[in-house]
C-alpha cells in the first residue's frame, strides 16, 4: 500500500524540477497525476524554460515506474485553461484529491530598477496563477465532499526579505496569505490548505549566470562550484541546495492522511532551522 494510494493529484509546472519530483513522488506512493506546464519563455526570466521534450519525460519517468499520468501544455496565467485541467482531472478519473501549486518562475533585478513588465509577469506567475489553480479545483473538491489536499509552493522568500528579487518577494508574501486565508474558509469542507517553503533548490532556476553573479559578485563567470561554496555559508546543514525530491516528500507527507489534521502552516525546508 502507498501513502497516497487512490488519490487523483493535479500539479501545475509539471514538465522538470520540483514538479517533476512531485509527480514522481506521488505517483510511486499510488496516486494518479494530472500534470500541466506552459512551456513558454517568459521575459523576465534569465533561463530557458521547459520545451516539450522535458514535459514528455516527466510522463515517461512517471509511466517507467508504473504510475499513471496524464500531461498537457497549459498555462496557469489563463483561469479556463486551469479550469480545464481540473476538468481533465474528473474526466480522467474521476475524482481529485490533491492540488500542489507548484509553477512558478524567478527574475531579478533592484527594485527600483524593475520594469513593470517583469512585475506584471512575476505576480501574474507566482501568485495569480496559484490564485487561478485554487479557484479552479476549489468548487469542484467541495463538490466532491471528500476532503483534499491543497499545497502552494511558497518559498523562504515567502516569510523574509531577499536582494534584489522584491517582485519574487511580494509574490511569494502572496502566496502564503492566499493560503493563510484558504485555510480558514474551506477547513469546514475538510479541505487542508499548507505552504512549502524551500530555500534555494537544485533546479534550473539557480542554475544560470545571472543567480551566480548575485551570490558571487566581482567575480567574471562564476561557476557553480563557487555560488554553491557561497550558498553554505548561511547552512548549518553544508549544503548549499537541497534536492527536489527533498520538497517532494514534504509535499508527500501533506498529501497523505498522515497530515490529515494539519493545515494553515509553513513548512520550510532550508537545510537549517529558520
Amino acid at each position: 500500500m502507498g501513502r497516497v494510494d487512490g488519490k487523483v493529484a493535479l500539479i501545475t509546472g509539471v514538465a522538470r524540477g520540483q514538479g517533476r519530483a512531485h509527480a514522481l513522488r506521488l505517483a510511486e506512493e499510488g496516486a494518479s497525476i494530472v500534470g500541466f506546464d506552459a512551456l513558454t519563455q517568459f521575459d523576465s526570466a534569465p533561463y530557458p524554460m521547459p520545451v516539450d521534450d522535458d514535459l514528455a519525460e516527466t510522463e515517461r519517468l512517471v509511466t517507467e515506474r508504473g504510475g499513471r499520468i496524464v500531461t498537457r501544455v497549459a498555462d496557469v496565467r489563463d483561469l479556463d485553461q486551469v479550469q480545464g485541467m481540473v476538468d481533465l482531472a474528473f474526466d480522467e478519473y474521476g475524482r481529485l484529491d490533491t492540488v500542489v501549486a507548484n509553477a512558478g518562475i524567478c527574475g531579478f533585478g533592484k527594485a527600483w530598477e524593475l520594469d513593470k513588465s517583469a512585475w506584471d509577469e512575476m505576480i501574474d506567475v507566482n501568485l495569480t496563477g496559484v490564485w487561478n489553480t485554487l479557484r479552479a479545483s476549489v468548487p469542484r473538491i467541495i463538490e466532491q465532499d471528500q476532503g483534499g489536499s491543497l499545497i502552494l509552493t511558497a518559498s523562504v522568500a515567502g516569510f523574509s526579505g531577499m536582494r534584489n528579487v522584491s517582485h519574487y518577494v511580494a509574490a511569494k508574501h502572496g502566496v502564503v496569505g492566499l493560503m493563510r486565508a484558504y485555510s480558514n474558509e474551506v477547513a469546514p469542507h475538510n479541505i487542508r490548505v499548507n505552504a512549502i517553503c524551500p530555500t534555494t533548490v537544485d533546479t534550473d532556476l539557480i542554475h544560470n549566470p545571472y543567480f551566480y553573479s548575485l551570490f558571487v559578485p566581482g567575480v567574471e563567470n562564476p561557476t557553480r562550484e563557487q555560488a554553491g561554496q557561497a550558498l553554505m555559508a548561511n547552512k548549518p546543514f553544508n549544503t548549499p541546495w537541497v534536492e527536489t525530491v527533498d520538497i517532494a516528500n514534504a509535499a508527500l507527507f501533506l498529501a497523505s492522511d498522515e497530515a490529515r489534521y494539519i493545515t494553515g502552516v509553513l513548512l520550510p525546508v532550508l537545510g537549517g532551522p529558520v
